[in-house]
């Protein structure tokens, strides 16, 4: 091979015939030929045990969710309408023998109710989701009952459902206070609340127990006079101030200690509140 010769591997042998036998040609060198396995296809990952209890549960959510739909609607529809609240107060308000309707609601009865009954009154459509899911889960888990029921809830078993107990009781006064808050406005609710509630030591009606407790009418309370109001509302029979001044006095400082809990009051204002003489009257000098 002369020197200008490139080297491409494989050289043509110049004798390319067996020596002893004549005229047969060689073979010429091949590369050696290797077959290219086939790709095997992965397996497929599994899905993940997270993934699938994720789908699940938003499955059954959702499902939840549709029931609770078709379940509220059937309840909206199967109950009365909201628009004989007023005519249901008056009624209560002639056999007890009270007039009706009574006076605006002061601010000093007002406040203590809302912080105590219902902190989310003004912002929420007659149900609070919070405190009925707390409700839920503490029938579930067995826990103690921390309550849920708004003043919409409140004033329909008042109106509505006086003496019922049961979950079918509280499933209408839901539906029955949603209807209660698209009806009315938050201050005719309150009114309606006020009018219809009993107070303890037979009276029924806010003016009627702030001339029998304290002997003037509700639009001159104090704030320590109708934090007393709000607070016996929750338990009239055992929280009467005049047959039981203890337990009155007891709901009298939760009162205040919730109006300091949601900004209504501060802290020196709360003990100024507990340090107020309270001003029940003797029964002799009841009345307005």
């Amino acid at each position: 091979m002369s020197g200008g010769e490139a080297d491409v591997g494989w050289r043509v042998p110049q004798d390319t015939t067996d020596g002893d036998t004549p005229g047969r040609t060689l073979p010429l060198p091949t590369r050696p030929w290797r077959r290219r396995p086939h790709a095997q296809p992965r397996p497929p990952k599994p899905r993940s045990r997270k993934r699938r209890y994720l789908k699940r549960a938003l499955i059954t959510l959702a499902a939840l969710v549709v029931v609770f739909v078709i379940a509220a609607g059937a309840l909206l529809l199967a109950t009365p309408s909201a628009t004989d609240a007023t005519q249901l107060a008056a009624q209560q308000a002639a056999q007890h023998g009270i007039a009706y309707p009574g006076p605006p609601v002061p601010a000093d009865f007002a406040r203590p109710l809302i912080a105590t009954e219902d902190k989310r009154f003004y912002a929420e459509p007659g149900v609070d989701p919070l405190a009925v899911g707390r409700v839920i889960e503490g029938k579930i888990t067995g826990s103690q009952d921390q309550g849920g029921a708004t003043i919409e809830q409140q004033l329909a078993k008042l109106l509505y459902t006086p003496g019922q107990t049961g979950p079918l009781a509280e499933l209408k006064q839901v539906a029955l206070a949603v209807k209660l808050n698209y009806t009315y406005s938050k201050a005719e609710i309150l009114r309606l609340y006020a009018e219809v509630a009993y107070y303890g030591h037979g009276y029924y009606g806010l003016q009627a127990a702030s001339c029998g407790y304290f002997g003037h009418p509700a639009s001159r309370l104090t704030v320590v006079q109708g934090a007393m109001l709000a607070g016996v509302v929750n338990a009239p029979s055992v929280d009467d101030p005049i047959s039981f001044p203890a337990n009155a006095h007891a709901r009298l400082a939760h009162v205040v200690a919730r109006m300091v809990a949601v900004g209504d009051l501060t802290s020196r204002q709360g003990t100024a509140v507990l340090h107020t003489p309270l001003g029940v009257v003797p029964r002799a000098e009841a009345g307005c």
